[in-house]
């Protein structure tokens, strides 16, 4: 499969898709196409779980779920918080659920000798509430090796940038804190928007040797709003849908 190419047209999927219910965090959705493409359609195993704790993002999630599974279109909800009967993706409800909820399920598997892996996609911003480092310690002390955090970091909240709000910087180093493993790429090159690159960096991490007993942080730098110019690093976008002109512009900048 061409991911590039499943990129593009997720992202386009994205914008339509907020354009028809009239709302949707579409900045944030486009930041994480790359990281959902190489998830769906690269990295994960059969009985594999995702839970996606950034949960401003879940266009995304709407958009590969009804590619992947398009008879079930119909009774999906477009509003987010939700689970797909029959498919092992969850969507979080309040910012800073999510990786408890994976953390959770991770060691139900442990205990049960299941052996699939839980991926969790979480903001940098979402690392403001005090929830993701309760779960992050729970992870570690239970050495959570089929947990596989993956932080979506373009560097934004809802109102500014995160550096400005509350910086979390460097990341790497508060969850090696508390017992990860940890990879950070992206950079220079913003390698984040890869899709391609980021498969083989997912394959590797996820499936390490066995006698390495620690959950995994996978930092991926990000641009919020990729693929629509106008957007991109715009902090005004995290709300606002594009109107009037800015919808043409929009669509022929994902075409």
């Amino acid at each position: 499969m061409n991911l590039e190419a499943k990129a593009r047209e997720i992202r386009r999927e994205i914008l339509e898709r907020a354009l028809r219910i009239g709302k949707g965090h579409v900045a944030s959705a486009l930041s994480w196409v790359e990281i959902a493409v190489a998830l769906f359609y690269g990295t994960m195993k059969p009985g594999d779980r995702f839970v996606l704790s950034k949960v401003h993002g879940h266009l995304t999630l709407d958009a590969i779920l009804a590619d992947l599974t398009p008879a079930r279109e119909g009774g999906f909800n477009t509003a987010g918080m939700l689970m797909w009967p029959g498919w092992p993706a969850v969507c979080s409800g309040s910012l800073g659920q999510g990786l408890g909820m994976a953390a959770g399920i991770a060691l139900a598997h442990k205990i049960d000798g299941n052996p699939a892996r839980v991926f969790c996609v979480l903001s940098d911003a979402e690392l403001h509430e005090g929830a993701i480092w309760e779960a992050a310690m729970f992870a570690g002390h239970h050495k959570l090796r089929n947990l596989i955090a993956i932080v979506d970091n373009n560097r934004q909240s809802c109102a500014n940038f995160t550096s400005d709000v509350l910086n979390v910087n460097p990341i790497w180093q508060k969850f090696k804190a508390f017992g990860w493993d940890f990879d950070e790429y992206g950079e220079p090159h913003l390698r984040g928007h890869d899709a391609e690159y980021l498969v083989k960096r997912f394959k590797l991490r996820s499936d390490p040797p066995s006698d390495e007993h620690w959950p995994i942080a996978q930092i991926v730098h990000t641009i919020k709003g990729k693929g629509i110019p106008f957007m991109e690093g715009n902090p005004k976008f995290h709300h606002q849908l594009p109107k009037g002109d800015e919808i043409e512009i929009a669509r022929r900048a994902l075409a």
